[in-house]
């Protein structure tokens, strides 16, 4: 039988940091079953008469920090020849990643498996979507409303502010009663009052206990996380710009919000995600390329892209384009 194809939609793979990044993690758990391993970029997708299309670069992929992968060739092909798509690429979610997740349901619809699902990706913003779980979330607006947000800052004293098409902590923003700061800020992360932020009620736990990720595949989230501690003179809890990771073991109050959460990712069609948990309180719902799996890993001596692996398999059973396949490996 052929070797199951599998392809990552992800930024520059030279561009990346191989000691965290969680796209090589999965690549290479895929070669390690025997996958025929491979990735594009936004620029290598295309439809071409109706057809989507791919310049796919075929790769071997090492866990090094020095040499991470090597490019083997580079076809061009339609889509439908790859087995399953996994898409990575970063934010900005913008409208060029719209463009793409176009592309990508065009090849769900030839039968590639399109994971997260190719919809479900524009459907779900990250930073929005936590409204559809109010029982979830601290007190959150979401306008383009100076007047407004003046008046949510009132109400709450001390806000966070942030962009809907960011990561890693760009353009988020906390906001006090009497800053002087604070007309200034909301007319530049607003644009005038030409572009819908998302602030919320500050939650002073991400001082002490950090900004918690929690990853879930296929619904069911893996039982440990990382609490992402902002460094000195910083409010961020991200990795990206500096914040420390300790380990967690999810509370029953982390589980209760994945038990709130699992129905609607088992419907879009989100098998891989990460959710952001500070105190009590959903803050965010990564679904674009959420991270953590090696600081994770590292924290409880786990296999995160193995039980990534082992959930896929058993969805390439139910998935009938695949019938053909030896799935016994």
């Amino acid at each position: 039988m052929k070797p199951i194809r599998i392809g990552f939609v992800m930024d520059p793979i030279a561009s990346i940091n191989p000691k965290k990044d969680s796209t090589l993690a999965l690549m290479l758990e895929a070669q390690k079953r025997g996958w025929e391993v491979s990735y594009l970029e936004l620029g290598d997708l295309f439809i071409s008469n109706g057809i989507p299309e791919g310049r796919i670069h075929h790769v071997e992929v090492f866990n090094n920090l020095e040499i991470w992968y090597k490019d083997l060739k580079t076809t061009f092909e339609p889509l439908y020849k790859l087995d399953v798509l996994v898409m990575r690429k970063d934010p900005p979610f913008d409208i060029e990643f719209i463009m793409a997740t176009y592309i990508l349901e065009k090849a769900a619809d030839e039968g590639v498996l399109i994971l997260n699902q190719a919809n479900s990706l524009r459907d779900v913003n990250e930073k929005v979507y936590t409204a559809w779980f109010p029982q979830c979330c601290p007190p959150s607006l979401l306008t383009r409303s100076k007047s407004t947000l003046l008046d949510f800052l009132q109400t709450h004293h001390k806000i966070v502010v942030k962009p809907t098409h960011k990561m890693g902590g760009q353009s988020i923003f906390v906001l006090s009663e009497g800053d002087p700061n604070t007309q200034v800020i909301l007319e530049e992360i607003t644009k005038k009052e030409t572009c819908f932020i998302q602030a919320q009620a500050y939650i002073p736990e991400i001082e002490t206990i950090g900004d918690k990720r929690i990853l879930l595949i296929d619904g069911t989230p893996i039982p440990y996380g990382i609490a992402r501690k902002p460094r000195p003179g910083d409010h961020r809890g991200n990795l990206a710009v500096g914040a420390s990771a300790e380990g967690f073991t999810l509370t029953e109050r982390d589980l209760w919000i994945c038990e709130q959460l699992k129905p609607m990712l088992l419907e879009k069609g989100l098998f891989f995600v990460g959710i952001d948990v500070i105190g009590d309180y959903l803050t965010e719902i990564n679904v674009t390329s959420p991270t953590g799996i090696k600081e994770i890993n590292h924290h409880f001596n786990l296999d995160i892209a193995a039980t990534f692996f082992d959930s896929l398999h058993q969805k390439l059973i139910d998935h009938q384009t695949f019938k053909n396949h030896d799935f016994s490996t």
